[in-house]
C-alpha cells in the first residue's frame, strides 16, 4: 500500500531520525529525544496530494544534552537521509519525558537524605512510597536553581502493595531534583500532618472494607450481526459519507485529518493543541500545581491500551500506536484508538393523522483514545453523526490530589474523607480545529440576536432579529449568553441552494473563566485561557498556544504573542481554537474514584447542506421491526 504524506512515523523511521542526528550531529548517549513526530506537509501540498505522487518523508525532532542543559529542534529528511534544519534554543526546556519520570522516582527513592525524612515521619517500607515528579513555571523555581533543568515532588504512600497511593498524602514533603543529573538539590520539609486514621481512599473492589458488589446488573451486549458500516485502509477511514484519515503523535495523541463528508471538506486537521490544569490552592503543597499535560508530557506518551468490552463496547476496530522513548527507540502502544459505531436513539420523528409515524433511528463513528496522567484520566471521543454534526467530548476521571489537615478545614477546596480535602481545580482544554469548510478560503463569522424595541414593526415586542459580522482580524473572543453570540466557519466562495455561505458553527457547552488576573502564573504563561474562541490564520509552525516550550516557562509564547500582529482572517486559511473544560469544585461523590465529568462541544452543518441530508437513512435496521 502507497503511503499517504499524513501517515504516522513507522518504528524504522524512528529509529531513522534518532540515528541521523547521531550521525550529523553529535547526539550521542547523554541526549535524551523529547519528541520526534511526522513534520506535515503543508495544507496545499496534502490537499492535492494523490497516490503516485512524490512522498517525501521528514520529522521533527526535539533533543537535548544532559551534559549541557542545551535543547534542540531539527527537522530531517528521511527520504534523503539528512538533517536539513538544526536550531539551538537556548533557555528552553523541552517537554518532560517518562523516562526521567521513572528515573527521578528510582534515584530518589534510594538516596539516603529522602529515607531519612522518609524515616523522621514513620515511613520504613520504601516499596510503597511513590515519588511524583511535577514540572515547574519558571516563577516559582528556587532561584539557585532557575538555570537547570528541575522537578519538584509530591511524595505518597500505598497502604498495601496494590493500594491507592494518592489516598495518603505525605503533605509538607518535597523534593526538588536535577532531571539531567537526576541529583536531589533540596529536600523542603515545611510542615506535618497526621495521617487521617479514618480515611479510607481505596477503590479496588477487594480493598475497600464491607464492599458488597451488586448482583442485579444483567449482562449487556451489543452485536452487529451483517458487520459493521465502517472501512479502514491503511490510516483511512470511511463511514457513511464521511471519511477522514487517523493520525497519532507523542504531543497531541490522536489527530484527525482532512475530515469530509459527501466528497466535501469540513476540516484539515483537528486535536487538542493544550490541557492546562491550575490548582487554586494557595497552601504549600499546591501554589506551584499547574500542570501543561499537553505541551509538558503529552497525551500520546500518556495513551493507555484499550480492552474490549471495557473501555470499548460492540464490534470494534483498533489502532495501534507507535512512540518513541527518550534515547529514540521505538514502542507499540497497543489498541490506543478504538473506532466503533453506537446506537444514538431516534435521528427524526414526525407522526401526522394520515400518513402516520415516520421515525428514523441515529447512529454515530466515534474515534477515542484514553490518556492517564498520573493521577488523572482524560478519556477523549470524537464523533460524527449521519447529520453532519461533529461531537467532541472529553470524560475525566481518575483519582482527585487530596490533602490532609488538622482542625478547620482550607476554604479553597472541599472535605472528602476523615480530615482529608481536595483542593479546586480547573481543567482547561484547547482544541485547535484546522477549518476547510468546503473551499481552502474561509471567513469566521461572529453571530448574535437582537431585541428590537417595542415598536410598529414589533407591537407586542416578541421579535428577535438575528444580526452576523465577520471577524476580518484575528485574536480572542468571549461569548455572551444573553445574546447568543456564536461563531461560526463559512466558505468564502461556496453557496448553498438558498444563496447563503456554506458553513459549520461552533456549538460550544462548556466553556469556563479563568478567574485570574493577569498578572498570575496563570495567565502570564497560559493566556490563551483568557477567551474560549480565538481564530488565527494558519500558519504551519503555529501549534502550540501556549508555546512549543512549556515546561519551565514564564510566558505564554503562542496565541496571545501571534496574534498580536493583527494578520487578515477573512477569505483565507483559518485556525478556529476553543478553550473549554473543567470548574473543578471537588464533590464527595468524586472520592475515592471520580464517576466521569463529561465536557463537549459541537460543530453543526449551518447551511452546508441544502436541506435535512439524512432523508435517505432506512426506516429500520436489517431485522428489526420498521419504525413506520
Amino acid at each position: 500500500m502507497t503511503a499517504h504524506p499524513l501517515d504516522p512515523l513507522s518504528a524504522d523511521e524512528f529509529r531513522a531520525a534518532a540515528a541521523i542526528l547521531r550521525r550529523d550531529r553529535g547526539v550521542g548517549e547523554g541526549w535524551r529525544f523529547a519528541g520526534i513526530e511526522l513534520r506535515e506537509p503543508a495544507r496545499d501540498v496534502v490537499r492535492t496530494w494523490a497516490a503516485g505522487d512524490p512522498n517525501p518523508r521528514e520529522a521533527r525532532v526535539t533533543c537535548f544534552d544532559r551534559s549541557t542543559n542545551s535543547a534542540y529542534k531539527a527537522v530531517v529528511s528521511l527520504t534523503e537521509d539528512a538533517v536539513l534544519e538544526w536550531t539551538p534554543v537556548p533557555g528552553e526546556q523541552p517537554n518532560m519525558t517518562v523516562d526521567e519520570w521513572h528515573e527521578a522516582h528510582v534515584e530518589l527513592i534510594k538516596h539516603p537524605q529522602v529515607i531519612a525524612s522518609l524515616a523522621e515521619r514513620g515511613i520504613t517500607d520504601l516499596d510503597l512510597v511513590l515519588i511524583d515528579t511535577w514540572a515547574y513555571g519558571h516563577s516559582l523555581i528556587p532561584q539557585q536553581f532557575a538555570d537547570r533543568r528541575v522537578g519538584w515532588t509530591d511524595v505518597w504512600v500505598r497502604e498495601t502493595p496494590n493500594g491507592n497511593p494518592y489516598a495518603h498524602p505525605v503533605n509538607g514533603l518535597h523534593h526538588v531534583v536535577d532531571l539531567n543529573t537526576m541529583e536531589l538539590l533540596d529536600i523542603e520539609d515545611t510542615f506535618r500532618v497526621p495521617a487521617p486514621q479514618g480515611a479510607m481512599g481505596e477503590y479496588v473492589p477487594s480493598l475497600v472494607p464491607g464492599l458488597v458488589e451488586r448482583t442485579d446488573v444483567k449482562k449487556f451486549e451489543l452485536t452487529q450481526p451483517d458487520g459493521v458500516s465502517l472501512s479502514m485502509e491503511g490510516n483511512e477511514l470511511r463511514w457513511l459519507d464521511w471519511s477522514m484519515r487517523v493520525g497519532f503523535n507523542h504531543r497531541e495523541g490522536l489527530v484527525l485529518h482532512r475530515v469530509s463528508i459527501d466528497g466535501r471538506s469540513v476540516a484539515h486537521r483537528m486535536s487538542f493543541a493544550e490541557m492546562v490544569v491550575p490548582y487554586r490552592d494557595p497552601g504549600t503543597d499546591h501554589s506551584r500545581r499547574t500542570a501543561f499535560d499537553i505541551g509538558e508530557w503529552g497525551l500520546g506518551f500518556m495513551t493507555t491500551s484499550l480492552e474490549l468490552g471495557c473501555d470499548c463496547l460492540g464490534e470494534i476496530t483498533y489502532l495501534d500506536a507507535v512512540l518513541h522513548d527518550s534515547h529514540g527507540e521505538p514502542y507499540t502502544i497497543t489498541n490506543a484508538v478504538c473506532i466503533h459505531e453506537e446506537d444514538d436513539g431516534v435521528l427524526w420523528k414526525h407522526v401526522d393523522e394520515h400518513a402516520g409515524a415516520e421515525v428514523r433511528r441515529s447512529r454515530r463513528l466515534v474515534v477515542s483514545f484514553h490518556a492517564t496522567v498520573a493521577n488523572y484520566e482524560y478519556l477523549v471521543y470524537w464523533r460524527f453523526y449521519p447529520d453532519g454534526q461533529i461531537e467532541c467530548e472529553v470524560r475525566a476521571t481518575g483519582i482527585m490530589v487530596t490533602s490532609s489537615f488538622e482542625g478547620t478545614p482550607p476554604e479553597h477546596g472541599t472535605v472528602v474523607d476523615d480530615h482529608t480535602y481536595a483542593p479546586v481545580h480547573q481543567h482547561f482544554i484547547v482544541a485547535r480545529l484546522d477549518m476547510e469548510v468546503d473551499t481552502p478560503d474561509n471567513t469566521v463569522v461572529q453571530s448574535h440576536t437582537e431585541v428590537p424595541p417595542i415598536g410598529p414593526g414589533n407591537p407586542h415586542g416578541m421579535a428577535l432579529t438575528p444580526r452576523k459580522q465577520p471577524i476580518t482580524t484575528e485574536g480572542g473572543f468571549d461569548l455572551d449568553w444573553a445574546s447568543q453570540r456564536g461563531f461560526s466557519v463559512t466558505s468564502a466562495s461556496r453557496r448553498n441552494a438558498w444563496g447563503a455561505p456554506t458553513a459549520y458553527k461552533l456549538v460550544p457547552t462548556a466553556a469556563i473563566p479563568a478567574l485570574a488576573g493577569p498578572e498570575s502564573p496563570l495567565m502570564q504563561r497560559a493566556g490563551v485561557v483568557a477567551h474560549p474562541v480565538w481564530v488565527s490564520p494558519y500558519h504551519r509552525e503555529e501549534r502550540w498556544p501556549s508555546g512549543e516550550f512549556c515546561n519551565q516557562s514564564s510566558r505564554d509564547a503562542g496565541l496571545p504573542a501571534w496574534t498580536e500582529a493583527g494578520r487578515s482572517v477573512e477569505a483565507t486559511e483559518v485556525v478556529l481554537w476553543h478553550v473549554f473544560g473543567l470548574h473543578h469544585v471537588p464533590r464527595v461523590e468524586d472520592w475515592p474514584v471520580m464517576p466521569v465529568d463529561v465536557v463537549r462541544f459541537e460543530l453543526k452543518p449551518w447551511g452546508f447542506f441544502d436541506r435535512n441530508p439524512t432523508l435517505g437513512m432506512p426506516p429500520s435496521a436489517s431485522g428489526q421491526p420498521h419504525c413506520h
